[in-house]
Formats: C-alpha cells, sequence, structure tokens
C-alpha cells in the first residue's frame, strides 16, 4: 500500500484529498504548517507527497529545496493556485515532478499520483558512461574519475537527455521541451545557463569538455572518436 503524505493548511481541502485517497485504498498522512512538514519529511519514508505552495511557518518551494538535497526520487506533486506561474517554474526547476492547479477536479489528481507512482516504481537502474563520467540513473549519483558530483535535478536531466541522444545536434528549443516540458513559458537563454552550470560542474574541474556548442544550433555530447 502507498503511502501518500498531504501537507496542505486549507482544513477542508486537506480533509477532502485524505478522504479520497483513502477511499482509493491509499495510506494517507496530513500536516498543516511548512514547519511541521520538514521534520515528517526528513525523518520518513513517503511514496509521494502532495505539497501546497502557500504554507504558514515554510513555504512548500523552501521544503522542496531542503527535501531535494536528500532525496532526489521520491514524486513530489505542488499545489498552486491558477495564478502562481512563476511559483510552478520555480518548483519545477527545485525539482518537483509535477503540479496541479486550484481548483481541481479529484480525478486528475488521482490520475497523476497514479502516474507518479508507476513512473518510481518502475526507475531504471542502469548507467550511462562517457569517457570517465558514469551515471547512476536510478540512484542519480554523477562521478568523474571516481569523483562524486552534485547536481540539481534539472541539471542531472538536461544531462542524460544529452548524454541519451549522443551524437546529435539538439536546439535549445528542443531541449525545452524534453528537459523543461512543452508548457514552459520562460526564456530559452535558460538553456544556455544550465549548460554553463553543467560545464563548470562536470568539466572544467577536471580539464575535460564533454558538451560542445554548435555555433547557431545548440549543443551535442559527441563521442570522442567522431
Amino acid at each position: 500500500m502507498s503511502h501518500i503524505l498531504i501537507i496542505e493548511d486549507e482544513p477542508k481541502l486537506a480533509r477532502v484529498l485524505e478522504l479520497e485517497l483513502s477511499y482509493e485504498g491509499y495510506q494517507t498522512s496530513v500536516v498543516h504548517s511548512g514547519t511541521d512538514a520538514i521534520d515528517v519529511l526528513l525523518n520518513e519514508e513517503w511514496d509521494l507527497v502532495l505539497l501546497d505552495i502557500m504554507l504558514p511557518g515554510l513555504s512548500g518551494l523552501e521544503i522542496l529545496r531542503r527535501v531535494r538535497r536528500h532525496n532526489v526520487n521520491m514524486p513530489i506533486l505542488l499545489l498552486t493556485a491558477r495564478d502562481e506561474i512563476h511559483d510552478k517554474v520555480s518548483g519545477l526547476d527545485l525539482g518537483a515532478n509535477d503540479y496541479i492547479t486550484k481548483p481541481f477536479q479529484i480525478e486528475e489528481v488521482l490520475a497523476r499520483i497514479r502516474v507518479h507512482l508507476r513512473s518510481n516504481q518502475f526507475k531504471p537502474t542502469y548507467h550511462l558512461v562517457y569517457d570517465d563520467l558514469t551515471i547512476d540513473i536510478g540512484s542519480r549519483d554523477i562521478k568523474r574519475s571516481q569523483v562524486p558530483i552534485e547536481l540539481t535535478p534539472r541539471e542531472f536531466d538536461l544531462l542524460v537527455y544529452l548524454l541519451k541522444n549522443k551524437n546529435q545536434v539538439l536546439t535549445r528549443n528542443q531541449l525545452l521541451e524534453k528537459v523543461w516540458g512543452f508548457d514552459y513559458a520562460g526564456d530559452t537563454n535558460v538553456v544556455d545557463v544550465y549548460i554553463r552550470y553543467l560545464r563548470n560542474k562536470i568539466d572544467k574541474p577536471f580539464d575535460k569538455v564533454t558538451i560542445q556548442t554548435v555555433r547557431g544550433v545548440g549543443y551535442s555530447i559527441k563521442d570522442e572518436k567522431l
């Protein structure tokens, strides 16, 4: 039985979610403040989290940021107001798996929960290797020359997508759609910013060149022999 944590400060909404999820066979727990939530999240195991952004004590985004330092695989779905576009983008950048806009239909919530529980259950455990760079997809551990490297969830997803599409030139729009999502509404310059972040972490400290710039087009990782 999957155990879902509901972090929501509106008692009526939290109760509705609790009842509906329990009816569907999920085990649920509810907390109503950010300060209570961070303690529970860091000290117990959860199969999925529904996290409201606007919380007393500690915001949902700050909770997300802290949790992702310790757990990058746990599915976290944000509950957001309709006009919180900036918070949605920030949440995805911090490592949220998805967001659900209030007011919502419970059928949508249940469908998204099923999707993310399935994807987490069957998360691949294979490795990607390039030169002396090794990525464990399941644990999201990264090493270069046996030295651990810490990436944010977005940096990790960008690197993995580039490696999975090795020897192809990927445009900024392709990377935005596949890594940030087709509904991302920000500037394409965000790709350049994150490519720079990656290079500073996986290349410069090791005097390596992994990600190549194809001027006027985009970026690529190519086999050394090509």
